[in-house]
């Protein structure tokens, strides 16, 4: 293995302090050489101040160590391993591009610069150290106010021609993608609460932005982002309720606007299959603003139920080029789509959900499954990121979207995540899913309502599967921000996908479940399901992870007394199985059967609304 230290500072306050603490923890439980120092920030210096102080750091660190490689990471970030790929690079300078994206996007296309800071490494060579000595000369006789951002990007660009560079895959950041990669995820990124105070009063390179509504998009959300920033929280909360409403929270999802709202179908004049007008075309067949196009399309195509596009587009995509894992995935979900909207019925349910990532989140894509079931309707999928005066009528159910309910909103079961978005005091709520959600309402305004409970818990009346005799094997099933979180599991431990969306997926999965002596899960639907079973389960998270799903992780505690359970929140666990004792966590709890009637009385009275 190749010598290698790992470099960080702190400023001498509680909270970086603490982080510093624990970073150092990191490292040396994972057996590496790492130099991490206190620094004193002065009475005049702010943010900006204390992030300049990395270049002569870095340099520093550099020049008493010539023989080996030098990474940086920031305080508040974590490593989970460190994959030899990194450790035995030959490239001058190793490190994720700018914002984690992927390498299909490489270069400066819409950014001000081409790294990301937060870990990086400089290789032994003259070329690589240059970039150092000369982002450091910079920093020490200029006087304009920047980050070691700003020097760093001047050291890269005046000696990027004479460098070799590598770029770690943004798959191999924790809850960055979900695509499958040969590569664990073993970076736990970390924010800084000051950078978009002070982003406005920095010195930034100018982006290379496209001219266009994605150029035009990105400048809205950065304007909004630095605006939010600077205002009193209680106000920055109205303004993001506001932008729910209006539909502005779609066009800062751009992704997900796109792919999932049916509205986006092909134009008319373009039969299905076909190319996009004024693309280029390459030899090897259709480009990459094609096949986003062409997705989007699939995506498109499936809510709106139209078999005959969405087959002919899936030819298409597929006809002269190998499909990308998020390309299948968008398949999969598009064809799910269609068959909610496609059923034979005369009846139509408009239904909002969270459908991404495709092919779907076990736990949201239960909404249409249970209503689907109920009323043997016709699904028609509602974006819950669609204005108010787009919004049709519709149910909010299984899910934590509870700052998307609009006045349009007939709401059944939704929770939420944190106390950060006002719920829609005008909505129609006949349940929520525990007593803080409808003590957060009534804070909010709204009604008092009385009736709990996640209709999750009602799975075993659509698969009346028993929970009889099992394996003798525990399953793992983890929320999908945790999918290549490198883990060691016991030999007894087999692993199931929480990433389907089918209601034929999922009654497998659940068909799976129950054959299982016990489940550990870092998903609380997969919990909740467990619950509703009578199936042991031990909810946990990891060391290191214990925020990378999304939330305050009041849901556990609001699910657990709206079904009539002790409180209760997921345990940290070592991400080496084999050390943790799971009969000291596992939980053995079964959901009534009266609660289950209460549930089904709230969704039945929902779908007589239609």
């Amino acid at each position: 293995m190749s010598e290698a230290i790992f470099c960080s500072f702190y400023s001498d306050d509680d909270y970086y302090r603490n982080h510093g603490v624990e970073l150092k923890k990191n490292l040396n439980s994972l057996g590496l050489d790492f130099f991490i120092e206190e620094i004193e920030k002065g009475t005049n210096e702010n943010w900006i101040d204390i992030c300049r102080k990395k270049v002569p750091f870095l340099h520093k660190v550099c020049q008493n160590n010539p023989d080996k490689k030098v990474f940086w990471m920031d305080v508040d970030c974590r490593l989970l391993g460190i994959p030899e790929f990194i450790l035995e690079s030959t490239a001058d300078i190793i490190g994720f591009q700018r914002g984690f994206s992927s390498t299909t996007k490489i270069g400066y296309n819409r950014r001000s610069r081409f790294w990301e800071p937060c870990f990086w490494g400089v290789g032994t060579s003259p070329s690589a150290r240059k970039m150092i000595n000369d982002a450091h000369q910079l920093e020490s006789t200029l006087a304009v106010l920047a980050t070691d951002d700003y020097f760093f990007e001047e050291g890269w660009r005046s000696n990027a021609d004479n460098l070799t560079f590598q770029l770690i895959p943004s798959a191999c950041v924790v809850g960055k993608y979900t695509s499958q990669t040969v590569h664990p995820a073993f970076f736990a990124f970390g924010t800084s609460g000051n950078v978009e105070e002070f982003k406005g009063e920095a010195a930034q390179h100018e982006k290379n932005i496209l001219v266009g509504p994605m150029g035009f998009r990105q400048i809205v959300i950065a304007a909004a982002k630095l605006i939010l920033a600077k205002l009193p929280r209680k106000v920055s909360r109205a303004l993001i309720s506001v932008a729910d409403k209006s539909g502005l929270t779609a066009l800062i999802l751009g992704s997900e606007h796109q792919l999932g709202d049916g509205r986006l179908a092909n134009p008319e004049n373009v039969p299905a299959g076909t190319a996009l007008p004024n693309a280029k075309k390459e030899e090897s067949g259709v480009n990459l603003h094609q096949r986003r196009k062409m997705t989007s399309w699939i995506v498109a195509n499936g809510i709106k139920g139209d078999e005959e596009k969405l087959g002919s587009l899936i030819q298409s995509l597929s006809s002269d080029c190998m499909l990308t894992d998020q390309e299948q995935n968008a398949i999969s979900a598009a064809r799910t789509f269609s068959w909610y909207i496609n059923r034979n019925s005369e009846k139509e349910i408009a239904l909002s959900w969270w459908v991404r990532p495709f092919p779907g989140n076990f736990g949201d894509w239960l909404s249409p499954l249970i209503f689907s079931h109920y009323s043997q309707a016709k699904i028609k999928f509602v974006p819950p990121t669609s204005s108010v005066k787009s919004s049709p009528k519709h149910i909010v159910g299984v899910g934590s979207i509870g700052r998307f309910i609009n006045k349009r909103s007939l709401v059944v079961g939704t929770g939420i995540s944190s106390y950060e978005n006002p719920l829609d005091k005008s909505a129609r709520y006949l349940s929520v899913r525990g007593p803080l959600t409808a003590s957060y309402l009534k804070d909010c305004g709204g009604p008092v309502v009385s009736s709990f409970g996640d209709p999750a818990a009602i799975i075993p009346r659509i698969f009346p599967f028993s929970h009889g005799e099992t394996n003798g094997r525990v399953a793992l099933v983890r929320h999908f921000s945790h999918e290549r979180v490198p883990l060691k599991l016991p030999e007894n431990f087999d692993e199931l996908s929480v990433l389907l969306s089918s209601p034929q997926a999922i009654e497998e999965f659940i068909s799976k479940l129950v054959c299982y002596d016990e489940v550990v899960t870092s998903a609380m639907h997969v919990m909740i399901v467990c619950h509703a079973y009578g199936i042991p389960c031990s909810l946990v998270t990891f060391e290191g992870l214990e925020h990378a799903v999304h939330g305050s992780g009041i849901k556990y505690t609001d699910y657990a007394l709206g079904v009539g359970l002790p409180e209760m929140s997921p345990v940290v666990v070592s991400r080496d199985l084999t050390k943790v004792s799971f009969k000291d966590i596992r939980q053995i709890v079964s959901i009534t059967e009266e609660k289950k009637d209460e549930i089904e009385s709230a969704i039945r009275e929902s779908l007589d609304s239609f």
